[in-house]
């Protein structure tokens, strides 16, 4: 295991248990979350995206203030559902978050997850094509937003332009150098992965799978990341791919942990479906003394098939908490994973 990061749902909720009870407190504590980890000696800072709910939604102010925050954790997504995405005006966000970084983020995108309302999509002004899938209009916003990262001029220029042009065909601006190469496809099926690996992108595996043997969900998603390499080999990219998991992991340390995720240690993959037609398994947590967490983690095969792990971390606890979550997993548990 190379990199270790966290990744945060932002769900916040008025409740008087949460400490996260608004938009605004989920964005300032992601940014401080965020510092507090680099810090720490995290490797990352991801955020997941969710329209239509009490969750992060629109990614590009936050990672940008994150990047102005920070001066070394690469910061990124899991996942932008694309189907929601205007591919163009989404690479100029994506330029620009990514040069107030200095060339640190990691964008994670999807094709999405079940929604909080029916075609959400739609009332973002997309809609599939004629004989097109949402799912397949996803990945069409994902080509085209690929094709526009490599930065090649595509704009006819206006002959009598309020400012002067370089010659050629105009590209989008700013154009951030590298950022092609962190970009991440989310997937949840081998299929998926596949397409992932021929269009270059990185692959990121989540805590669900859609279930494709009826084995473990660790042992499936192992042998999803083999397939991806696999794919990726054949399709001939210069460079190696990175591929992260993502794992609800709690040492218990203190009676605060054990009260909050102590019975969490006995949990089970759990089957259902993220849609009606698509059986997933899902992944189980780990709760437990860091002894034994390492013991558990060390038989995780997809674990050891990745090279990042990302943390999911119960935003709603509050940052210092979580900062205590994340610093328990990297002091006490990573370096016996072979984390540094």
């Amino acid at each position: 295991m190379k990199k270790i990061g966290f990744l945060s749902f932002g769900h916040w909720s008025p409740s008087p248990q949460s400490q996260t009870r608004s938009a605004g407190d989920t964005l300032l504590q992601s940014i401080d979350l965020a510092v507090a980890a680099e810090e720490l000696g995290a490797d990352g800072a991801y955020f997941r995206v969710h329209h239509f709910a009490r969750q992060l939604a629109s990614p590009f102010p936050l990672l940008a203030a994150v990047g102005a925050r920070t001066k070394s954790i690469e910061i990124g997504t899991a996942v932008i559902d694309m189907r929601y995405e205007n591919p163009l005006y989404m690479a100029e966000d994506a330029g620009s978050a990514d040069l107030i970084a200095g060339g640190r983020l990691q964008l994670g995108i999807s094709r999405g997850s079940p929604e909080q309302v029916i075609d959400g999509y739609r009332y973002f002004g997309y809609a599939p094509a004629e004989g097109e899938s949402d799912a397949d209009m996803g990945r069409r916003h994902t080509e085209v937003f690929l094709d526009v990262l490599r930065g090649e001029g595509f704009a006819e220029p206006n002959p009598r332009p309020m400012f002067p042009n370089p010659p050629g065909k105009l590209r989008l601006e700013p154009h951030s150098e590298g950022l092609l190469e962190r970009i991440w496809w989310g997937s949840s099926s081998n299929a998926t992965s596949v397409w992932a690996a021929k269009l270059g992108m990185n692959l990121q595996s989540s805590t669900l799978k859609t279930d494709e043997s009826g084995k473990p969900f660790h042992v499936q998603q192992a042998e999803q990341i083999r397939i991806y390499r696999e794919a990726w080999k054949e399709a001939g990219h210069a460079r190696e791919p990175r591929v992260s998991v993502s794992r609800s992991i709690f040492a218990l340390m203190n009676d605060m942990d054990r009260a909050y995720f102590g019975a969490s240690g006995q949990s089970q993959d759990q089957i259902g479906y993220i849609d009606p037609q698509t059986q997933a398994i899902f992944g189980r947590s780990y709760a437990a003394e860091p002894d034994k967490l390492i013991e558990q983690l060390r038989k995780d095969e997809a674990i050891a098939e990745a090279d990042t792990l990302l943390l999911t971390v119960p935003n709603q606890l509050g940052v210092a908490y979580n900062a205590h979550v994340i610093e328990s997993i990297l002091k006490h548990v990573a370096p016996a994973l072979g984390w540094r």
